[in-house]
């Protein structure tokens, strides 16, 4: 499985927004309809909130591709 690590500047990111600034899609509305469809997990579990904080040490997962977050 493909992993990404992305640095956080700041305490937070938009679930759809980090979608977008890693390269796993091409605007932060494509990454809300990612999410919608189910097919990404946070953690391990399905996120359904295209909007969900994430934060240092959570992970991300779209098909095969692990964000971690630091």
């Amino acid at each position: 499985m493909p992993r990404l690590d992305f640095q956080l500047d700041r305490d937070h990111v938009e679930l759809n927004q980090l979608l977008k600034l890693t390269g796993l899609c091409d605007s932060g509305g494509a990454g809300k309809a990612l999410v919608a469809e189910g097919r990404v997990l946070v953690d391990g579990a399905v996120e359904l909130r295209k909007t969900c904080k994430i934060r240092a040490g959570q992970r991300v997962q779209l098909d095969d591709v692990e964000i971690r977050v630091a």
